[in-house]
């Protein structure tokens, strides 16, 4: 039996420490994932903030529930199908989103969806949070009040270079003045790693959200002031679009995996993704390929091109096209896959143009004292740039990963919201919660949760294993690898034929964080590629 009764992991300490501390004085998971997730807007800033979006996984046996809190970002009423059409100047090579003349969908007030993170924070302590509201902000507005230092992976992104024409993280820290007075040197240039952050503006709309709730941001003083900054400014977004906003609760889908049940989200949250690529995956001995081997590379790549292409047909907000969630997820079009991919066929994944992957993301993994899970991603999408002057927060860059072209599955609508691969998801064996886990990392969260799970439940390895070991993704028709996977395994891919990408990172591909729970043991994984840790919580304190 663990000595840990409870636990979190997360990308960032201050978040994860205040998640504990959470669980310490007797709060729920759900308790513990909304104080995480506001320091986190803290903290990390531009992966995420209470104007972004995501999907919060729930299960609380004790009052016999289980299921999601769905808050993608919708587009704002007067979006319109074909408004940027004209504009276009290529595609993401991995489907992030188009470049457009003027980047007007990247950074600046255009690029911002509804904001609906906040309205999600309060629907789920409404719900299911034992503790009050203002107690499981007062951590955010310290980090807020008091400052906060600059992380490596923090600075990384702020200092992270235009890529083939996607702009780059000095470009969205300067876009407003605001943000460049919160973020940025006197002489224009990012604060550095040590360098301190104190947000006052934040913690003062943090202290107004914990005495009044979300109402003051979605239908008071706060959207007036984000309304009259849009309107100004050239903005989407009014007023209306944040008074009618609300998240949605739904059903987890279902699939299992080599006896394992498998919880995760609905569309156009990237559930249904991970599900598939795992139903086609347990027509292999993965054990017997080998770990990272060339042969379970070009079998797993192959698996995440098919499912990429579907996601790209398919996978869109149910409430403007239907998904067939069914159909993706049958046992039989999983058996056609895993046959066609033992006999050599290789997809290909057509794009647009070609660019690399950005991740914009935070997420947060919870196991309570009573055996409550939550899986929770939440993001900005990509930071649009624009702070409000006296708010604090930064908006999300949601509308940057609309299809302009209309007529699309993904083409621009009014109240629509946009696939992510966020798949926050929740593994059972014989009834009870044996893996919480999701990650942050664009289109490729999807591809490092897979691998992950492999390496969790096919191989044995330890959390802090599981999320440390090399990962690789195809979301093109090339095999994007991290600098850790072996020269001789690239040269054996190229052999078979396909075009391998080395990454001059040694980690990437998303950055999973993970609880596993055996035999009432809580085993821990925070990736290394970002920053944070995993917390147990016991009668003797943390570890």
């Amino acid at each position: 039996m663990s000595k840990w009764n409870a636990m979190i992991s997360a990308p960032q300490p201050q978040a994860v420490e205040a998640g504990a501390e959470v669980l310490k004085i007797g709060g729920n998971a759900v308790d513990a994932a909304i104080a995480c997730a506001f320091v986190q807007t803290v903290v990390d800033p531009s992966m995420c903030g209470i104007a972004g979006f995501g999907s919060f996984g729930i299960y609380l046996p004790q009052i016999d529930h289980h299921g999601y809190i769905d808050f993608h970002a919708p587009a704002p009423l007067a979006t319109r199908p074909d408004m940027w059409a004209g504009l276009i100047e290529s595609e993401a090579r991995d489907g992030f989103g188009f470049f457009l003349k003027g980047r007007v969908n990247e950074v600046g007030y255009e690029s911002v969806a509804v904001p609906a993170t906040l309205r999600a924070l309060e629907f789920a302590h409404k719900r299911f949070g034992t503790l009050p509201w203002d107690v499981l902000i007062e951590p955010a507005i310290y980090w807020a009040d008091n400052g906060w230092t600059v992380r490596r992976h923090v600075y990384e992104f702020w200092t992270e270079p235009s890529i083939l024409g996607r702009i780059s993280g000095a470009e969205r820290l300067a876009a407003t003045a605001a943000s460049r007075a919160l973020f940025c040197r006197p002489d224009g240039k990012p604060k550095e790693v040590g360098e301190t952050v104190v947000n006052r503006d934040y913690a003062e709309v943090l202290r107004q959200i914990a005495k009044h709730g979300a109402q003051i941001f979605y239908n008071g003083e706060i959207a007036d002031r984000i309304a009259e900054d849009f309107a100004q400014n050239g903005g989407l977004l009014t007023r209306k679009d944040l008074e009618i906003y609300q998240p949605k609760e739904r059903l987890p889908v279902w699939s299992d995996y080599r006896g394992w049940k498998v919880s995760t989200n609905h569309p156009p949250g990237g559930g249904v993704m991970y599900a598939q690529m795992l139903n086609v995956l347990e027509h292999f001995d993965l054990r017997e390929l080998g770990h990272n081997t060339p042969e379970y590379i070009a079998v797993v790549a192959e698996t995440m091109k098919r499912a990429t292409s579907d996601k790209e047909r398919f996978i869109v907000d149910p409430d403007f096209i239907p998904v067939p969630i069914d159909r993706l997820l049958s046992k039989e079009l999983a058996k056609d896959r895993a046959k066609a991919i033992a006999g050599g066929e290789i997809a290909h994944v057509t794009r647009f143009d070609a660019s690399i992957p950005t991740k914009n993301t935070t997420h947060l993994s919870v196991v309570d004292a009573n055996g409550g899970c939550v899986s929770m991603t939440h993001s900005l999408g990509a930071p649009s740039g624009v702070v409000t002057d006296g708010l604090g927060f930064q908006y999300n860059g949601c509308m940057g990963i609309f299809d302009p072209r209309p007529g699309r599955p993904g083409s621009l609508a009014p109240g629509k919201a946009r696939f992510s691969s966020m798949c926050p998801s929740i593994i059972f064996k014989d009834g009870t919660p044996e893996l919480v886990i999701g990650a942050p990392g664009a289109t490729q969260i999807a591809m490092g949760v897979l691998q992950v799970t492999l390496n969790s439940l096919d191989f044995g390895m330890t959390m802090t294993e599981a999320v440390s070991a090399p990962r690789f993704a195809a979301t093109s028709d090339i095999i994007d690898i991290s600098q850790r996977i072996p020269y001789g395994t690239q040269q054996a891919l190229e052999a078979k034929g396909y075009e391998v990408a080395r990454s001059p990172h040694p980690f990437g591909f998303s950055g999973v964080h993970a609880i596993r729970i055996s035999n009432g043991a809580l085993d821990g994984g925070a990736d290394p590629w970002l920053d944070g840790m995993a917390l147990g919580v016991g009668k003797h304190g943390f570890h």
